[in-house]
């Protein structure tokens, strides 16, 4: 099996084993083994395939943002001068640690970004210094988040 492999399916104890792993993934294979009622070695291959087939990308550390002092968080729709100039503005968004997530989108911007700053006023920083210089943006339109009462991963 290929990494990325589409033609692995999963059944309901690998949703039980993804759905475990998701709550708390330092959960021990033989705990998991013991709840679902099957051996050690069984749940290990089933996460190995899982990793195999791209299912399971890694494991990686929760950080919380506002306990670190990031108190602002704020999207931020960018609208380019031309879709040609995706790459060389994505690339320059990338370069700010301020920003934490990009996405090409469809609709009235081509980028949707997720920017975490310390303060408002970093976040005017960040919007005049950092990201109104970038050649490649024709406008952008900044939405502040107030709260962030769902934050869930998909079902599996």
């Amino acid at each position: 099996m290929e990494k990325g492999d589409a033609h692995y399916r999963i059944d309901n104890l690998d949703k039980s084993i993804l759905m475990a792993l998701m709550d708390n993934a330092r959960t021990p294979y033989a705990e998991l083994a013991k709840r679902f009622g099957v051996s050690p070695g069984t749940i290990h291959v089933r996460v190995e395939k899982m990793k195999q087939a791209g299912i399971i990308e890694g494991t990686r550390v929760q950080v919380n943002a506002k306990k670190l002092g990031y108190d602002v968080c704020c999207f931020i729709g960018i609208i380019l001068k031309s879709a040609r100039d995706y790459p060389r503005a994505l690339a320059q968004l990338e370069a700010l640690e301020e920003v934490v997530e990009a996405y090409y989108t469809t609709g009235h911007y081509n980028i949707f970004i997720k920017v975490m700053t310390r303060s408002i006023d970093e976040l005017q920083r960040v919007l005049i210094h950092r990201l109104q210089p970038i050649e490649e943006i024709q406008s952008t339109e900044t939405l502040i988040s107030l709260q962030q009462p769902i934050d869930r991963d998909v079902t599996p």
